[in-house]
């Protein structure tokens, strides 16, 4: 898993204004099969120094084919951004944990871009028979990501927009609340901005609803040497360790929804 691969973008598809899908070919043999909730490096030949972690938003056994997601946020993000079908990037992976399915009747959680691990465990999910409820949330009704894709899996969706321009007015909270008035859960699958996280973690364990949630975190080896992506107070690795864990291990991460560190270990709260 820790070999490169120089892989050629087969497919680019403009999600919003500021996030893409890029599709690539991909062996689907071993340990190198992804399971929804892991990552991949992904390094430019253009920064030929720097190297990101990219949530997997679309295995495709069938096809030989996998898919990660991305917003335009930064210097790598944005040469990514300008890349065109046929252009390469490396690639080495999956790395982390994944989702583990959980009883038949299932919520899954997205903010923003979040959806991108979210969709591609609805995908194995509503594969397998689950009934799935999905809180899809962002800003406005033009940043939903993955609707069609999501519809035509037979989940279903529950949209939510700061601006009410699509769905419930408010956020994935006040979403998630007014869903459990009315309706039980076997467990949830949760990804998005750590804020959000941490209140969905208090609504979810008052109504005793176990959940698995995706954590981010500063990452440069991706293969648990270096040590950047421990949290506070255990010492896990969230590329080794995590990316996804569950309710009872968020309950021993003191930092969860408070802080974060940067890249030189400083904290930074939320």
């Amino acid at each position: 898993m820790n070999d490169y691969r120089i892989l050629e973008i087969k497919e680019i598809i403009s999600e919003t204004d500021t996030i893409k899908t890029f599709i690539f070919d991909w062996e689907m043999e071993g340990n190198r099969i992804p399971k929804p909730g892991q990552f991949v490096m992904v390094w430019s030949f253009l920064r030929k120094k720097d190297e990101k972690p990219m949530s997997i938003s679309k295995i495709d056994e069938n096809n030989n084919q996998i898919a990660i997601t991305l917003k335009n946020v930064g210097e790598f993000t944005n040469d990514l951004h300008n890349l065109t079908v046929g252009d390469k990037l490396g690639i080495r992976g999956p790395y982390g944990n994944g989702f583990e399915m959980e009883g038949d009747n299932i919520l899954a959680i997205g903010g923003g871009v979040g959806m991108a691990p979210i969709s591609c465990f609805v995908d194995q999910a509503t594969d397998n028979g689950s009934n799935v409820d999905i809180v899809s949330a962002s800003v406005t009704k033009n940043e939903l990501l993955f609707l069609d894709r999501m519809k035509n899996s037979g989940a279903n969706i529950f949209t939510c927009t700061d601006d009410g321009t699509c769905g419930f007015e408010g956020f994935a909270t006040h979403r998630t609340i007014d869903l459990l008035e009315s309706r039980s859960y076997d467990m949830a699958v949760v990804c998005g901005p750590e804020i959000m996280m941490k209140e969905i973690f208090n609504i979810l364990e008052a109504k005793q609803i176990p959940a698995q949630y995706s954590m981010e975190r500063y990452m440069k080896c991706a293969m648990g040497v270096c040590g950047q992506c421990c949290v506070d107070n255990t010492g896990w690795r969230i590329c080794v360790e995590g990316p996804i864990f569950s309710t009872e291990d968020l309950k021993k991460i003191t930092e969860f929804g408070k802080y974060h560190r940067d890249a030189s270990g400083i904290k930074e709260t939320f």
